[in-house]
């Protein structure tokens, strides 16, 4: 048996296939935590990148969201080439990163380096991500139908390499995907007939209408497919206080999920720093928190 995704370090998941990151991400036992930024935003700390500070704060994977592949602009890092800023990230935090696809159809404005399609999936890869998410931000009209028809393409192209994620956080402006129908059981099975790796879920007490329960039968769902699953605060709460982002935490934690995700909108571009490590010490105690603040890129 491999290590748990806990127990890595930079240099055991350089190392790692898509396989084998997936495996210690299930064997992590519902304990690893994935920050979402914006670099087109000025950074927190001015002259520090967002990414480096959750990784300060002790995120395992992070994602980054309005990444527009063909311009890629990122603030707060050290100068570098535009196709290297992935690169350049991946080696400031000793983190696993992923790309925003955002999958909209073809009425929505949004610019091509943003959507979600095999071509920038390859694009992705070739930039250095481990990872990407296929879903939609606030009022992009991003839809579980365009995610099924994008997936087996992107699936087809980058799926032995990369791991492929996919889902909605909220509703993205789609009044007929709300509450219970942002996310059934069908679409679920059809993200995973198209090659989905991780299936996005929104955490119980974001999306209005979402429960425990709910959330744990789609889980249990994915599980039983060999399916993996993200719960996902991309409601802004990620900008509560303390308290509540803990109890979201505790009820993400008892849907059974593997990946719990935190979104970029507490400060503009960002989680408050304070609720990613409130975030990890409910859902893995201290312990593992202060291991992963702490350990050097450089082990």
């Amino acid at each position: 048996m491999g290590k748990r995704l806990l127990d890595c370090s930079t240099s055991d998941w350089q190392k790692m296939t898509k396989k084998e990151i997936l495996a210690a991400i299930a064997a992590s036992e519902g304990r690893v935590l994935v920050s979402e930024v914006i670099g087109a935003l000025p950074p927190l700390l001015f002259d520090i990148s967002n990414a480096e500070l959750v990784a300060a704060c002790g995120a395992d994977l992070i994602l980054l969201n309005m990444l527009d592949l063909d311009q890629p602009e990122y603030f707060g890092l050290p100068p570098h080439a535009p196709g290297e800023v992935i690169r350049v990230i991946k080696r400031l935090t000793g983190r696993l990163i992923g790309v925003n696809l955002e999958a909209v159809d073809e009425t929505t404005t949004l610019p091509p380096g943003r959507r979600a399609s095999a071509q920038n999936a390859r694009k992705a890869r070739e930039m250095g991500a481990d990872f990407i998410v296929l879903t939609g931000n606030p009022g992009t009209a991003a839809s579980n139908r365009v995610i099924s028809n994008v997936l087996a393409a992107i699936d087809q192209e980058v799926g032995d390499e990369l791991i492929i994620a996919a889902g909605k956080m909220h509703a993205a402006g789609v009044r007929s995907e709300s509450g219970e129908r942002l996310v059934t059981a069908q679409d679920v099975e059809e993200f995973i007939q198209a090659g989905c790796d991780i299936i996005l879920l929104p955490a119980p007490g974001t999306v209005p209408g979402i429960t425990v329960e709910y959330i744990k039968g789609l889980v249990q769902l994915a599980h039983a497919r060999g399916v993996l699953t993200m719960t996902t605060v991309g409601t802004s709460q990620e900008g509560a206080d303390e308290q509540t982002i803990r109890e979201i935490a505790l009820l993400a934690k008892m849907t059974g999920t593997d990946l719990h995700h935190l979104g970029d909108a507490g400060y503009p571009g960002i989680a408050v720093p304070e609720n990613i490590i409130a975030y990890s010490i409910a859902i893995r105690g201290r312990r593992h928190t202060y291991r992963r603040m702490a350990c050097s890129i450089n082990r």
